[in-house]
This record gives C-alpha cells, structure tokens and sequence, in this order.
C-alpha cells in the first residue's frame, strides 16, 4: 500500500473517530440538559403531600361555620385531678357537686377548627368575667385558657363571649340521670344521645355527640352543635362519634360531696377526699326466692 493512500485511510478513520466523539458528546449534552429540565419540571410540581393536604388556612376571628358547645362530666375530670390544681372543683367542702359543667365553647369549621384568632388586642379576660362563670366553670385558669385558644376565634370580646356561652349552656337541659348520681352508671354512647334529646325535644341526632375515654371508658363530655345565632344545627366532621366514642358501653362515674352528713354543729370541717379511681358499683341483691 503506497504511503498517501495509508495516510488518508489513517485520516478517514481519526476522522470518523472524532465524529463518534462528537456526536457522543453532543448526546450527552442533550442528555444531561434534558435531565435538568425534568428535574427542575419535577422539583416545580407538587408533591402528593401538598396535593392531598391542604396548606393550613389563615384563621380569621369571627369566621367559622358552627359552635360546639363542650360539656364536661366533671366526676370523671375529678378521678385524675392534680393536688393542688382542681380543689375548686373536685375537692370541695361546701357539699356543693358538680356534674355537667362548661368547658368551653369551641367556633368550629365544618372541618377543623380555628385556634389563637389574632384579634389586635391582647386576650385578656378581666377578673369580673372569670368570678361571673365560675359556678359553670369552675376552674379560673380553664376559663382564662378557653377564651386565648377558642374565644378569640369567635369575634366577641371575652365578656360576649361568655354571656353567649352561659346562655348556650343553660339552654341545654340537662337529663334527671345525670342529676346528682351516687352510683355509677353503665350506657351507650347512644343511650347519653337518647336522654338528652328525650330532655331537650329541639335536639336532634346529628346535633349531639359523646366522648368517653381512660380506663372504663368514663364519659367524658356531651358536645352540642350550635349556629353563629345561638340555634341548635347539625355538627360538622369534628363531632364524628366513632371517632369520639367508638365503646359499646361507657362508665358514668358519680357525683362526690365532703359535707358533713353526722349532724354535728362543729364549725371545723373535714378534709376532702380525693377519688383515686374508678368507684366500685353497689351490689344490690335481689330477694330471695322460695
């Protein structure tokens, strides 16, 4: 083979070569440029977390869709008090008991619930509007937490604001079997929903629920759905009952007192007792059979 024609081969083939080169790079620039406009299409769309769960929506006070009106079984509150914190209502020495007491009405969406509305003005609740709720509240620091975390979301200020929750609350009349029990109690959920309504003829089944929880599932409280204008109306999505409630059976734990029963006209008054636990039901025994 003559030395031009061998030279020319050689160029053809380094030619060729580089070519591959080339167009190897080139691909790969396409390819690498390609996978930046996808990585960056990706990184812009949404996750499936931000698809399927809603950004949290700005709470404004005064909207919402419903209240809850939250009333609390106070024996059961009583049974895992803290000393020091709920003499006021759970160790008494006056005789005085409670049974359904106010813990808070709650301005609710019909799915979730507003928190901390900020109202441009510090939330404080003066001391007249804490001594007036303390015979349906009695918890000074419950009633000063109630209005910071569900009042300001109502749009009234904490002296309205209480006033519509003492009406709301003594508006609802409370079942004769709820009144002053001494002995525990067993029912449904259901059978709390059909006493109240059977109290209360304007209540209907989708404007109550029961909560019940801790060892026994004790009732907790009995939620009733108001309206923006102090109407009963059906609940929203928060008063599911199965999810509030899903026992058969609950435990309805009785009402204490400390008042001296003996008769004596001593001024000195004895300690309370505190309850530490579930109270064992009386065994009544039926008469025998001959």
């Amino acid at each position: 083979m003559k030395a031009g024609a061998l030279s020319n081969e050689m160029q053809t083939k380094t030619l060729q070569r580089l070519t591959r080169l080339a167009l190897g790079g080139f691909a790969c620039v396409l390819l690498a440029t390609g996978n930046a406009v996808i990585a960056q299409e990706l990184h812009s769309a949404p996750w499936p977390s931000e698809v399927f769960n809603a950004k949290p929506r700005t709470h404004v006070a005064g909207k919402f869709d419903y209240y809850t009106l939250v009333m609390s079984w106070s024996p059961t509150h009583c049974v895992t008090a803290q000393e020091g914190r709920d003499e006021a209502q759970c160790a008494r020495v006056d005789g005085l008991r409670y049974g359904f007491v106010l813990h808070g009405l709650w301005p609710q969406y019909e799915r979730g619930f507003p928190e901390h509305c900020p109202t441009g003005r510090r939330p404080f609740v003066p001391e007249p509007v804490i001594s007036s709720m303390l015979d349906i509240m009695p918890a000074r620091g419950l009633v000063i937490h109630e209005y910071k975390l569900h009042g300001t979301c109502s749009g009234l200020d904490p002296a309205a604001y209480y006033q519509l929750s003492r009406r709301l609350f003594t508006s609802v009349r409370v079942p004769e079997r709820f009144s002053n029990p001494f002995e525990m109690q067993y029912m449904s959920p259901r059978e709390v929903e059909v006493e109240f309504m059977r109290a209360n003829p304007w209540l209907r089944e989708d404007m109550i629920a029961v909560t019940c929880g801790g060892p026994g599932n004790r009732l907790r409280d009995v939620r009733i759905c108001f309206g923006a204008d102090g109407r009963g109306r059906a609940c929203g999505a928060n008063e599911d009952q199965r999810k509030l409630c899903r026992a058969n059976e609950l435990h309805v734990p009785p009402v204490r007192s400390t008042r001296r029963e003996d008769g004596s006209s001593s001024k000195r008054m004895l300690q309370p007792e505190r309850d530490r636990g579930l109270p064992r039901p009386r065994v009544i025994e039926s008469p025998a059979r001959f």
